[in-house]
């Protein structure tokens, strides 16, 4: 039989990835690359990101999403495929929460999407075609005691996701979220210090006891299944997917 080659479904295609020096972003840049995206890893960690963007030969921009001078000197026009999925957490009740850190987890996990959208939109408006996926999480459909911002900010990105595909969907661009739960990252590993000391527990009982409790499938996600759903949802088997959000909960969301 002849020798065929597939095109890779985002060939010739940018890819932005945020928070993507490790972690959930670092797989999805790597699933994007592998599906023949030019990937620019934007991460505020200089070394992870020209890392990562070495691995997947990509391009690193080392960048404070928070800082509007910085995000204003991404190339947003050139960019088809973004993916929203920097972000902090910090465990505390409401009661004690310090408004800076409500303001600051706002400003990077809805703030910065918002603008990185607002900044992508017409390029894709002009060239017909877009896809934009934000990683949001189960506290975009579910709330956890001690996360009142974290809740509040994913699902607020639900919330702008929906705005966007209905907007997009005469110019040929989806908008989606995908919402994990307790993915394996640096970012959770924080989290069990953090609620080890909240519950008074040891470490080695939080992740059963507290981070797991609701999901009946009892295991942590892998940020390569994230990226998994990210590269479906960017390429041609998901064009009518538009306005939906994907958890990967391990069941959380049907107790």
């Amino acid at each position: 039989m002849p020798e065929t080659h597939l095109t890779p479904p985002l060939a010739g295609r940018t890819a932005l990835v945020t928070g993507a020096a490790s972690g959930i972003g670092a797989a999805v840049a790597e699933r994007l690359a592998g599906d023949g995206a030019h990937v620019l890893v934007v991460d505020r960690d200089t070394e992870g990101a020209t890392t990562v963007a070495s691995r997947v030969g990509g391009t690193a921009l080392v960048v404070d999403l928070t800082d509007p001078e910085d995000l204003a000197s991404l190339p947003l026009d050139t960019v088809d495929v973004l993916v929203n999925n920097a972000g902090f957490q910090h465990v505390a009740p409401v009661h004690e929460l310090d408004p800076t850190v409500w303001r600051r987890m706002h400003a990077l996990m809805l703030e910065a999407p918002f603008l990185l959208s607002r900044g992508v939109l017409p390029g894709m408006y002009e060239r017909g075609w877009g896809r934009l996926v934000h990683v949001t999480s189960i506290h975009g459909h579910r709330a956890s005691p001690f996360k009142a911002p974290y809740v509040a900010a994913k699902h607020g990105l639900e919330g702008l996701s929906k705005v966007i595909a209905i907007e997009g969907a005469p110019h040929g661009v989806t908008s989606t979220t995908v919402a994990p739960g307790y993915v394996r990252t640096p970012l959770v590993e924080q989290q069990i210090a953090d609620q080890a000391q909240q519950h008074d527990l040891p470490a080695d009982r939080v992740v059963d006891e507290v981070l797991l409790a609701r999901s009946p499938l009892k295991r942590m996600v892998e940020p390569s299944e994230v990226a998994s759903v990210v590269g479906w949802l960017c390429g041609p088997d998901a064009v009518s997917v538009t306005g939906t959000s994907h958890l990967l909960d391990g069941g959380w969301s049907a107790t």
